[in-house]
């Protein structure tokens, strides 16, 4: 098995894509790099950790951008957010039938923080369009720093998000809240805890992701196919949008008092909760299926 977690970027799009199809936009010949990073005597990559372009999934045309997570965290600079705003707005203008997101980072480049954060909001502000003029946007999150920070919320703004057991989606990152708030709010270093809380398996169930998967190259293909075809109403309506927000405040009132996911899955009337981290993904799925939130 080709694991996702474990593969590079370029490996994920070779194999994620129909063979031979990829055709990338600003390649590391190019040397695009990012104008910040030397001035602290940081590293640079000729692709500023992130790959763009044209590609085929089973046949279908679309666009994709895979972050590097073994560059700088997969973390996003003005460069890294320039390439996937062009590649977006590229996308509405040549039609394509899909845009797909391989996202593994831990947010915005620290280096690079005004210019990073700016380049996140175009980001969200570009996947909306690429929605509004009916292309879906898809996200796959299985990459060792998972989709953290601003690029946290981009994924939320997809049409759908495929992720694995190894994959993690939050906001703010776990040595993030132990700064900010202290030991006793969030312990980064009972990793346990830290899986349980943003790892696949509970977005799953929270209804955040739609589709989780095993932790595969192949096995990511065929879920992201899947929910290109899948998806119908593309645009992010206001009706849409209201009762997202009707989802989470519905979320607060049910679990808001509870501290440790575990609590939440036994809330959801699951028995032996304290075993979901063992369970193989079909039967996860099988269970799953019986107590899992509504998605969005």
């Amino acid at each position: 098995m080709n694991s996702y977690f474990e593969s590079t970027a370029r490996e994920r799009v070779r194999g994620l894509f129909d063979t031979g199809s990829f055709e990338e936009f600003l390649p590391p010949s190019e040397r695009i790099i990012s104008p910040h990073l030397g001035q602290f005597d940081a590293p640079v990559a000729f692709d500023d950790g992130v790959v763009i372009g044209r590609a085929r999934l089973a046949g279908a045309v679309v666009f994709a951008a895979a972050q590097e997570g073994g560059f700088m965290g997969g973390a996003v600079g003005e460069v890294h957010g320039a390439k996937l705003v062009g590649l977006l707005r590229r996308a509405i203008t040549e039609q394509v039938q899909a845009v797909v997101l391989l996202l593994d980072t831990g947010g915005v480049r620290l280096h690079e923080a005004n210019a990073g954060l700016i380049a996140v909001s175009e980001v969200m502000r570009a996947v909306l369009d690429v929605r509004a003029a009916g292309i879906p946007v898809v996200v796959l999150i299985g990459g060792s720093n998972g989709a953290f920070g601003g690029m946290g919320i981009v994924a939320c703004c997809a049409n759908a998000i495929v992720i694995s057991e190894e994959g993690r989606l939050a906001m703010s990152g776990p040595e993030v809240i132990e700064t900010a708030n202290g030991v006793e709010e969030f312990d980064s270093r009972d990793r346990a805890l830290v899986w349980r809380t943003s790892g696949g398996k509970h977005r799953y169930l929270l209804g955040d992701a739609q589709v989780i998967v095993p932790d595969s190259v192949a096995a990511f293909r065929q879920a992201a196919s899947a929910a290109v075809q899948r998806c119908k109403s593309v645009e992010l309506t206001l009706e849409e949008l209201e009762q997202e927000h009707q989802l989470l405040a519905e979320r607060i009132l049910q679990f808001g008092t509870l501290s440790d996911p575990l609590d939440i899955w036994i809330k959801l009337g699951i028995e032996h909760a304290a075993g979901i981290p063992m369970l193989e993904i079909d039967r996860f799925v099988t269970l799953a299926a019986r107590h899992r939130l509504g998605v969005k």
